[in-house]
């Protein structure tokens, strides 16, 4: 046990991430000067996202919205858990908008904590920071990742109907390790049936999206099986990523995964119909984001 857990502790070369350079730099100063002037929160820090600095230099920055404090405590994630009371911030959307105007942004990503401290999980709140960056930036394409909102079918249709371009809900991992990776509120097959009544909800131009990590004891052939029901539900667009273990509290990575498999599995999720699939080590949610927009519609046009 010592030596794989040491030999897993070493990180890979494919997961290394090249320096940034001057242009990327400037974009990291920028994007935080505008998150410390409007008070603002981004997944990319949250997350230690690999890929924060090469968002911000191609016009991408997703922000995290009520609030940095997650009611929930899955064990993959190192955003901070505990009870915001009920807390909302009413300048948030406007402080977002103005941010990502600032930061001439060209896709705005838009994700946000669980707050099962509010009855509607924060739908309201959330439906108003996309209405305003909409309003604000009407040039921008926007995308919307949201909770699972405990099932709740009114805030989820509230979300549903919103002026987004990309509507996104992960499923994270495959349904035998969700137990043991997500908070016991979430659930493998209550991730299915938000996104289905998503889908359902969405008018047909609108991107549904989800995303896998991978390195955490699943199968190839379990993946594969998360990858069929993904697309079931209705899913146009995936992301598939390593875990990464963001601290000592979360869980350890099990396995790196080789850069020959995430080809086989980006084979795979285009068998089972995905109209567009970003596949690699470094791969995150919201990569290339704007991309993968232009990805589909470019497939939409053909």
């Amino acid at each position: 046990m010592a030596d794989r857990r040491e030999r897993v502790s070493k990180m890979p070369s494919w997961l290394r991430v090249p320096v940034a350079d001057g242009a990327a730099q400037q974009a990291r100063r920028a994007v935080r000067a505008a998150l410390a002037e409007h008070g603002l929160n981004t997944v990319c820090q949250e997350a230690h996202c690999p890929n924060a600095v090469d968002c911000w230099a191609s016009g991408t920055a997703t922000f995290m919205v009520l609030g940095a404090r997650c009611t929930r405590s899955c064990r993959f994630c190192s955003v901070e858990t505990g009870d915001p009371r009920g807390k909302v911030d009413a300048a948030e959307p406007l402080r977002v908008a103005r941010a990502a105007a600032a930061l001439k942004l060209r896709h705005v990503v838009l994700t946000s904590v669980d707050r099962d401290d509010l009855p509607d999980g924060g739908a309201v709140a959330f439906r108003s920071v996309i209405e305003t960056v909409h309003r604000e930036l009407p040039d921008a394409s926007i995308e919307a990742l949201v909770p699972d909102f405990a099932g709740n079918p009114a805030a989820i249709r509230l979300l549903a109907s919103a002026p987004v371009d990309v509507l996104g809900h992960n499923v994270e991992t495959i349904r035998r390790l969700t137990p043991a990776v997500r908070d016991r509120r979430a659930g493998y097959d209550q991730s299915l049936r938000v996104l289905a009544a998503l889908r359902d909800g969405s008018p047909s131009h609108v991107v549904l999206k989800s995303s896998l990590m991978l390195g955490l004891g699943e199968t190839l052939a379990e993946t594969e099986e998360a990858l069929t029901d993904i697309r079931r539900a209705g899913v146009d667009a995936i992301t598939i990523g390593q875990y990464m273990q963001p601290n000592r509290d979360c869980l350890p990575v099990e396995r790196y995964v080789p850069p020959g498999e995430f080809l086989q599995l980006e084979a795979a999720a285009r068998r089972v119909g995905f109209r567009a699939v970003f596949a690699g080590p470094t791969v995150r949610s919201s990569y290339r984001a704007r991309e993968l927009l232009d990805q589909l519609c470019d497939v939409s046009s053909t």
